[in-house]
């Protein structure tokens, strides 16, 4: 079946440059998520599929928050690129490297609406994303699962095709939930989840959900903080006792030989290092002549 390779920049849903304590350069450290794309894109295996570039604006801008969402004017404006790309290129299948977590919401949504409601999501992350606008943390990328199940910004809501219920969503890996309004909030929605501890005392329960979920297809969200940072750290988040990347990609596979796989995410890379070496090579003579 047809699949493309969506490159998604995005760095406007988040608000971290404070937890980059590598890298002083602040405007460097929220940027540092659209680098994180173009890494994933050259790292990841060469592909035949069709390759597009969601334009995400890296230019100086003063920052604001609108109606509880931070830098809402340029989501807006990315989110109906991406659906405008999703829209002509009309694929079966898209995996979409970003960028940070919200990169899901457009090809997801888009998804849902393509194969007619037959798609369910499994949320590889330690946190439930399902923030809403008016909390006291207004950055898109912890708003991402929400979004999905069509809850948050009126006018981001407006712009998705479709929207999952929540019976059709389950956390993997989650373990950071951050505030006591989370908390309550996915036992309001009714979200499930399994903990890296759960997966460890029952294997087959992502396998039994799976079963059980009502839909024959599958997008995959893989945000990278759902590692174990003893272990490694590519993402923003570091909270301990995550998932080993060999179990990671176990679970994603299994995933794909129970379910069709027409989605895959990997969102939150967050290139420490990769910024500083860019910002060092920017200083020598003759590089940039």
């Amino acid at each position: 079946m047809d699949a493309i390779r969506l490159i998604y920049p995005q760095w406007q849903g988040g608000q971290i440059a404070h937890w980059i304590k590598e890298v002083p350069d602040a405007e460097a450290a929220s940027r540092g998520y659209a680098l994180g794309a173009e890494l994933l894109d050259f790292l990841a295996p060469r592909t035949s599929k069709r390759t597009f570039t969601v334009p995400v604006s890296t230019a100086p801008a003063k920052r604001e928050v609108t109606d509880g969402v931070l830098d809402k004017a340029a989501l807006i404006s990315q989110t109906r690129a991406a659906l405008g790309i999703l829209d002509v290129a009309d694929p079966e299948k898209v995996v979409t490297l970003g960028g940070e977590c919200s990169v899901s919401v457009a090809p997801f949504t888009w998804l849902l609406k393509k194969h007619a409601g037959d798609v369910a999501i499994v949320w590889l992350d330690a946190h439930p994303d399902i923030t809403l606008p008016g909390d006291v943390y207004p950055a898109y990328h912890a708003m991402a699962a929400a979004a999905c199940l069509g809850e948050g910004d009126k006018d981001l809501m407006a712009l998705l095709p479709a929207k999952f219920e929540p019976e059709r969503l389950l956390y993997v890996g989650l373990r950071d939930w951050e505030r006591d309004e989370i908390v309550e909030r996915q036992r309001r929605y009714g979200l499930k989840h399994l903990t890296p501890a759960d997966l460890a005392a029952d294997p087959n329960s992502l396998s039994a959900w799976l079963d059980t979920c009502g839909a024959s297809k599958v997008a995959v969200h893989f945000d990278l903080d759902v590692l174990d940072p003893a272990e490694v750290v590519f993402a923003v988040g570091e909270s301990p006792g995550g998932l080993k990347m060999a179990e990671a990609v176990r679970l994603i596979n299994e995933i794909a030989a129970k379910k069709e796989l027409v989605g895959l995410t990997v969102a939150e890379p967050m290139p420490r290092r990769a910024i500083l070496l860019r910002q060092m090579l920017a200083q020598l003579p003759l590089l940039g002549e």
